[in-house]
């Protein structure tokens, strides 16, 4: 029986099978009598509908893991500078060349113009600093920036040089005593002359004076007597013939400036030829560095009053002090002298022809006075000066001086002049703050390399570490330009003693006048910061050892070498490897024989002969004359600089993403890396100079790379290419 009010519930399963047969035995309402065959094609249009959909989802989702991945792979570069760069790099590069044999010309085979590429942002430098000048109406009337400006106008407007002529020299010279050539002549006071000579005209005939860092700490600016720069390339051992030739070369010149101010003939000849004499046995005198240094002798602290009595034949006190005015100096005044026995030397010749010949020295000193001037002078003076320069060099196969355009004489005279004003233009308008930021970030990963590649440098003992990651940490860097270029007053200076006028060569004098007055001006102030050896717009960086200051102007991280728009891998490539080279040379001491007795000197020496023999395995293309003893610290600095760079680049793509890279160039980051390090070697194959402490630029292309695994990897160089050898060096 059964409750009121409840119900008995069969199990779910049991309903469904005792109904079923009833369910299909049932018949179906109209609209579900449809054929078989409708309902196979809706069956099939579901399927359809499917797949097109699931279709749809795999090709969505590839889509969108296309664009993940692309944003997370280089992309190219499409801003104006990059397309610039790239524009440069197809212009310079050989791709047809095999990168792992050849990287120098893979990367400069097709180079062209300009020697180099520091000489190349150089002019272009000067190139901006002409665009800032001829930009009317940039001025401040009746500041120094106007008279900067009046003053390149000036020197541009060779329609009035050419109609002065002869006539402001002419002018120059009588102020001096006249010339005994012309018939013209008061025979003032040998030392008169040649303290007018010095402190007027900035012409040294003799010996050269100039302020310079005193070689003790603390480095404060010194007088320093040297020894003079001869227009004559003559050298210690030479063969008579060239040397008949080269004298008969210069007679030549001489006697076309002596004719052009309307000198004698026969006169002209007559004292040039003595002029050369004078020259020849100065040069006698001279000493080669070598020699000097090792007899101890580079340099020699004396007073006014003993130099005096070594080269009693100059008053050094009045000429001295005439030069280097408001200085008030004494006979007792310690000086920087260079070759002393040089100057003693020099004396007694001034001695014997101030008795025999005293008209011939007034000649000598005012034919090297024209020769100076001469780019202040009409085209008459220049063009004999050019084809001076022309003859010499086939004579000597010295490179010649190239033929720059006015505009670049122009700009680097008004350059001289007016430093400060042009040095804050050019900041102002070529290193924006931005520019400057980007750019300090770089120093900084870059340091950072080689706080960190200090750690790991085999031959080091703890305590050189220790003491190389302070000296890095405690190191300054300045960039951009000095303090005082950042201030725009001062680009507003009034130059009150620059006069202009009417002539372009008083101009000319003037602004040699102001420039010596505001060095001496500058070294009497006491100066907190490091006083800047370059101007901003120039290409040199350097490490300054009395401030321990590295130094990178503003003309040197530009285009193309450095821009905030660029792939990060060309900034670390160009601007990041000459940055970390300059940091090394912090170091160079250390490699010095005896420079680190602590040290390993096992290790060390032999890191070293490793460097000597893997650049030996280089073949010298183009160059006759190599001499490796010169340049190991060189060598030093480049192969190591390329592996800190390297190291900066990769630590920052681990940090930051979204690298690009040059469009339609077909290399990766890390291949764009490897090709902006030798796009700053990039230079013409010449001759390599015996002085020049710097590899031949294919050398300091191949020698680094191949020092590098990462550059044979990334390059796929087989094993034993020439840029992926089986063994290589570690010194830094």
């Amino acid at each position: 029986f059964r409750r009121v009010g409840t119900s008995v519930r069969r199990p779910r399963g049991l309903n469904q099978l005792s109904g079923m047969g009833t369910l299909w035995s049932q018949e179906r309402p109209p609209e579900e009598g449809q054929s078989t065959e409708q309902s196979r094609w809706w069956a099939m249009a579901r399927r359809l509908i499917m797949a097109v959909l699931l279709l749809g989802l795999l090709l969505g989702s590839s889509v969108l893991l296309f664009y993940i991945f692309r944003s997370c792979g280089p992309r190219p570069c499409e801003r104006p500078m990059c397309w610039h760069l790239l524009d440069h790099y197809l212009a310079s590069g050989n791709t047809s060349v095999a990168p792992c044999t050849d990287f120098f010309s893979f990367s400069c085979g097709k180079a062209k113009g300009t020697s180099n590429s520091f000489q190349a942002l150089a002019e272009e430098n000067k190139s901006r600093l002409r665009r800032i000048l001829e930009t009317p109406g940039s001025w401040h009337l009746g500041s120094g920036e106007e008279k900067a400006f009046q003053f390149y106008n000036s020197c541009m407007d060779t329609s009035a040089i050419e109609a002065a002529g002869a006539g402001p020299l002419r002018q120059v010279i009588e102020e001096l005593g006249g010339w005994p050539i012309s018939g013209n002549w008061t025979s003032l006071d040998f030392n008169r002359t040649l303290r007018l000579l010095m402190s007027q005209y900035g012409h040294f005939p003799f010996f050269r004076a100039y302020l310079g860092p005193h070689p003790h700490p603390p480095h404060t600016p010194v007088i320093q007597i040297d020894q003079p720069e001869f227009d004559i390339p003559l050298k210690q051992e030479q063969e008579q013939k060239i040397y008949a030739q080269i004298v008969r070369e210069y007679l030549t010149y001489l006697n076309q400036l002596g004719t052009l101010l309307g000198g004698d003939p026969d006169k002209v000849q007559e004292h040039a030829f003595l002029s050369i004499s004078i020259t020849s046995q100065l040069f006698q005198f001279l000493r080669p560095l070598g020699q000097q240094q090792a007899q101890g002798k580079l340099f020699q602290l004396i007073t006014i009053d003993q130099l005096q009595e070594m080269a009693p034949a100059i008053d050094w006190l009045s000429c001295l002090q005439a030069t280097f005015t408001p200085m008030s100096l004494s006979p007792s005044q310690t000086i920087v002298v260079h070759d002393l026995d040089y100057l003693k030397d020099m004396s007694q010749l001034v001695e014997k022809q101030l008795l025999s010949h005293r008209d011939f020295l007034q000649s000598h000193m005012i034919f090297g006075l024209v020769g100076t001037l001469s780019p202040a002078l009409d085209s008459k003076f220049q063009e004999a000066h050019r084809s001076l320069n022309q003859k010499l060099w086939e004579l000597t196969e010295r490179p010649p001086v190239p033929a720059h355009p006015r505009w670049m004489k122009c700009v680097e005279d008004t350059g001289d002049f007016f430093e400060p004003t042009l040095a804050a233009l050019f900041v102002r308008e070529a290193f924006s703050p931005s520019t400057r930021s980007a750019a300090m970030d770089l120093f900084t990963a870059i340091k950072d390399a080689l706080i960190t590649r200090l750690r790991r440098v085999p031959w080091m003992d703890e305590e050189t570490r220790k003491k190389a990651q302070d000296r890095v940490t405690q190191l300054q860097v300045k960039m951009g330009g000095p303090e005082w270029a950042m201030e725009p007053a001062l680009a507003r200076q009034k130059y009150s003693d620059v006069h202009l006028g009417p002539s372009f060569l008083q101009s000319f004098l003037s602004g040699i006048r102001s420039r010596q007055a505001r060095i001496v001006h500058s070294s009497l102030q006491p100066f907190l910061h490091h006083r800047w050896q370059v101007s901003p717009w120039r290409v040199n960086a350097y490490y300054s050892i009395t401030d321990h200051v590295v130094v990178f102007p503003a003309g040197l991280l530009q285009p193309p070498f450095f821009h905030p728009a660029y792939p990060r891998a060309v900034n670390f490539g160009a601007a990041g490897s000459i940055m970390a080279r300059e940091l090394l040379h912090i170091f160079d001491q250390l490699l010095l024989p005896g420079g680190c007795p602590a040290c390993d000197t096992h290790a060390l020496e032999g890191a070293l002969l490793c460097l000597e023999r893997h650049y030996a395995a280089f073949p010298l293309y183009g160059v006759t004359s190599f001499n490796s003893s010169h340049t190991v610290l060189e060598n030093a600095a480049d192969m190591g600089a390329l592996a800190m760079a390297l190291q900066a680049y990769n630590k920052m793509l681990l940090w930051h993403r979204g690298e690009t890279t040059l469009p339609n160039l077909g290399l990766t980051p890390q291949q764009l890396f490897f090709r902006s390090y030798a796009q700053v070697m990039c230079s013409k194959l010449s001759t390599q100079d015996s002085q020049d402490t710097h590899s031949p630029p294919t050398l300091r292309v191949h020698g680094p790379l191949s020092n590098i695994p990462a550059f044979a990897r990334h390059f796929h160089c087989p094993r034993g290419a020439l840029l992926n050898p089986s063994e290589r060096c570690q010194l830094w």
